[in-house]
């Protein structure tokens, strides 16, 4: 397993979800920025309320991929990347291969 191949792989992904955070007008945390606005009109409100939770479930799921890079990339500073954060076994390389950001093994994802 090249270790510097999947960290640039991780790096390189992580800023694309972040980029993909900011066009949306969100922290890497997924919380939307104050600056952000929707349309004030009364007519629109319905349109910009459901635009707003919208964009609020997109950020939070990028966040949320953000997150687990971070983790591999740790993992891989540790020197724990390929084993599986719940019960200690191996993650198969096809899993790590598939997505590289895993830090949980198939059946322990399987069961969360």
């Amino acid at each position: 397993m090249n270790l510097d191949a999947i960290r640039k792989t991780l790096q390189d992904e992580r800023a694309a979800l972040c980029h993909q955070l900011e066009e949306l007008g969100a922290t890497e945390g997924g919380e939307l920025r104050s600056d952000l606005e929707f349309s004030d009109s009364f007519a629109d409100a319905g349109a910009a309320t459901a635009e707003r939770t919208e964009v609020i479930g997109l950020a939070r799921s990028l966040a949320g991929q953000v997150k687990m890079i971070d983790r591999a990339l740790a993992k891989i500073e540790e020197g724990t990347y390929g084993v599986c954060d719940s019960c200690g076994k191996p993650i198969s390389e096809a899993r790590l291969e598939a997505r590289p950001e895993s830090v949980l093994c198939v059946d322990c994802k399987s069961r969360s």
